[in-house]
């Protein structure tokens, strides 16, 4: 089959960009025998930290990992209720589940992410947490989620994987919730060669039981405080991670200079709803470019048969796959939003003309 002309990530392109950054720092890594817990995972961290603006972050090995171990911090576990969403990865329902708790989940708004009016209605005794998502770059309403957190007396814990740089009122993502969680997957803003994740707090007790969790529950070597796991940041991938740092803020701008080409060239067709813009409020950083379509899988085709290569996520909404048992909810515009929504090609590394000819092969197939 022969390549796209417009591939949905091009991590072979980044690598050639960054190729002396990126070989020096993993043959340092290497050759010094850095391997596990090391100086660049430390390193990472405080430049995380302070990216996020909190006072701690905490390497692991994936956003998998960070989001069970930040439940587990906020003890969270069996009987307690833990709302979230359903228009998300579904590692999201699952670090609940994994700790016992039951997810709750609640629909979404017209910006595909958490409808807060829902979110408190579907507060019981039994709620601990708020578990919002940041999906394709976009900050929730933290403001109104964090006042049902006051009124109620809950945990809120930021999944994040998909939002590192975007800003609410200024603050990044990140830094509302007790904990906040980081997926680097190679695909994301900022990516590891490999999994990797991480999770950020300004409690330096959460941070704590974050670093017990990931080394087997060991205060020092010969002192296990609690039974953890193997979920350490490898050494060698915060050393990937160190390298790319630098380019985020540039990766950032590209992402959001591109997404406005698409805004521009398919803003008349009316098949076709585009993302929401940033605002006064909301500095979006565009993980995805996820446009709403009519005929959603014939355009899909159609686009890859023209070279354009794009994702379709949870075309079966998570809570209807009977084995997950979260048929109960009832989450109408999630289910739609499985049927229409479709991603488009967006990365640092497209050119200019790249991105316009997605957009008119867009326009192409409803012409």
């Amino acid at each position: 089959m022969a390549p796209f002309r417009v591939p949905f990530v091009d991590y072979r392109k980044q690598y050639r960009s960054l190729k002396a950054e990126l070989d020096a720092a993993i043959a340092r890594t290497l050759g010094e025998g850095q391997l596990i817990l090391r100086e660049d995972v430390s390193r990472f961290e405080q430049d995380l930290a302070h990216l996020v603006g909190v006072r701690e972050a905490v390497g692991l090995n994936s956003g998998t990992d960070a989001l069970i171990f930040a439940l587990r911090a906020a003890e969270i576990g069996p009987g307690d209720e833990v709302i979230t969403v359903a228009h998300t990865f579904l590692a999201s329902i699952a670090s609940i589940v994994h700790v016992g708790a039951t997810p709750v989940l609640v629909d979404v708004g017209d910006d595909y992410l958490m409808d807060m009016d829902a979110a408190r209605a579907a507060v019981t005794d039994r709620t601990r947490a708020i578990l919002p998502v940041h999906l394709n770059g976009r900050v929730c309403d933290m403001r109104a989620c964090d006042a049902i957190a006051r009124e109620r007396e809950l945990v809120v814990i930021e999944d994040a994987a998909q939002a590192l740089g975007a800003t609410l009122d200024g603050r990044p993502a990140g830094s509302f919730g007790r904990v906040s969680c980081f997926s680097f997957y190679p695909a994301k803003l900022l990516g590891a060669a490999g999994d990797a994740g991480a999770a950020c707090t300004d409690d330096e007790a959460v941070a704590r039981t974050l670093r017990l969790l990931r080394d087997h529950g060991r205060a020092t070597k010969e002192s296990h405080v609690l039974y953890g796991f193997t979920s350490r940041l490898d050494n060698l991938q915060a050393a990937v991670l160190n390298a790319k740092m630098p380019c985020l803020p540039a990766w950032i701008d590209r992402r959001r200079a591109l997404a406005a080409i698409y805004d521009r060239a398919l803003a008349e067709v009316p098949q076709v709803h585009v993302p929401p813009r940033p605002d006064a409020r909301h500095r979006d950083v565009y993980q995805n470019y996820v446009i709403r379509a009519e005929r959603r899988d014939d355009l899909a085709a159609y686009l890859r048969d023209h070279g354009v290569e794009v994702l379709i996520s949870n075309p079966i909404p998570v809570h209807r796959h009977p084995a997950l048992g979260l048929e109960r909810f009832s989450l109408p515009l999630t289910e739609r939003l499985a049927a229409e929504v479709i991603s488009l090609p967006l990365v640092p590394e497209l050119e200019e003309d790249q991105i316009a000819y997605a957009a008119e092969t867009v326009r192409a197939f409803y012409a």
